[in-house]
C-alpha cells in the first residue's frame, strides 16, 4: 500500500506542477480570455481528482505486465483507464468551468461515461 501512496502523492505533484504553471502562469491570459472558465477552480475537486488518478493508475499500471497477459487483463486496464478519464469529465471540468449546476452536471456526465 505505501507503494500506490507514493505513487498517487509523486502524480499528484507532477500533475499540479505541470497544470498549475500551465493555468495559472504560462497560459494564464488564454485562459482569463475563456468566458466560460470560473474566476477561481474548486481545488478540492481537482484535488479528488488527482487522488482518484493516480491511485487508478497505480493500481493498474502495477498490474499491467502479468506473466500470461489474457483478454480479461486487456477489459480491466482499459476499464481502469476508462474510469481515470470519466474522473476528470466529471469532476474536474465543472471545478473549471462556469456550469449551471455542479450536481447536474456530474450526474449528467457521469452517466455518460458509464455507457
Amino acid at each position: 500500500m505505501t507503494k500506490h501512496l507514493i505513487s498517487v502523492l509523486a502524480f499528484m505533484a507532477v500533475t499540479f506542477a505541470v497544470q498549475g504553471f500551465s493555468h495559472f502562469l504560462l497560459n494564464a491570459d488564454h485562459f482569463a480570455a475563456m468566458g466560460f472558465l470560473r474566476e477561481t477552480p474548486i481545488m478540492p475537486m481537482g484535488f479528488t481528482v488527482m487522488i482518484i488518478q493516480g491511485f487508478i493508475l497505480s493500481l493498474a499500471l502495477s498490474r499491467w505486465a502479468p506473466s500470461q497477459p489474457s483478454q480479461r487483463d486487456a477489459m480491466i486496464i482499459s476499464l481502469a483507464f476508462g474510469l481515470f478519464l470519466a474522473s476528470y469529465i466529471v469532476l474536474t471540468e465543472p471545478a473549471k468551468y462556469l456550469v449551471p449546476s455542479i450536481m447536474a452536471w456530474i450526474r449528467v456526465e457521469a452517466i455518460a461515461s458509464a455507457t
